[in-house]
């Protein structure tokens, strides 16, 4: 499965989008010049008829000095389930449960619910150290080039960022708890 963030997701990201750098007084024009994304591309976000990558969303939030945590509405108050920002046909679902922030880094809390078959693609980011992940049910499987790390139930890895990986489920379905720290650029 490809990464996508659910529909009623991208429109919510995409009105805050347009909330804060209207707020800033940016046009389209500048915040795809700082943020290295197409003004075509932003202007289909804010409208709510691109699905950007969650890549995508990061270069943006940085660009306009906040996060992706804060642009879906979960440092704070947010809601106690957290935000379901992907999910597949087949049942697959990612949720960012919480985000901390400080001046250096933010720190968000993932639970991922990975149906056999699905997988989700990671790239590398910039400065980010290794994800922390403890899988709750079933097995994950993490694919990197040529090597393929397995936790099962109750086990908890490191995941390095320097190459490209998949999280699949190893079992028929995959539970597991994630922690990605990245650096505030």
């Amino acid at each position: 499965m490809t990464e996508q963030i659910r529909p009623e997701v991208v429109v919510l990201l995409g009105n805050r989008i347009r909330a804060v750098r209207q707020g800033k007084d940016l046009s389209v024009v500048k915040l795809a010049e700082l943020s290295g994304v197409s003004r075509r591309m932003l202007t289909q976000i804010e409208l709510g008829q691109a699905n950007p990558s969650i890549a995508t969303v990061d270069r943006i939030a940085s660009a306009l000095g906040t996060t992706f945590p804060a642009l879906a509405g979960v440092l704070g108050e947010g809601p106690p389930e957290g935000v379901e920002v992907w999910s597949t046909p087949n049942g697959s679902w990612a949720s960012l449960l919480q985000a901390v922030q400080t001046s250096q880094v933010f720190v968000e809390m993932w639970k991922w619910h990975l149906v056999g078959g699905d997988r989700y693609h990671v790239s590398p980011a910039s400065g980010a150290p290794e994800t922390m992940a403890h899988v709750l049910q079933g097995q994950l499987l993490v694919r990197s080039g040529s090597s393929d790390l397995r936790v099962d139930a109750g086990g908890s890895a490191r995941i390095g960022n320097t190459a490209d990986h998949t999280f699949e489920a190893g079992t028929d379905v995959a539970v597991f708890l994630g922690v990605v720290t990245m650096p505030r650029l």
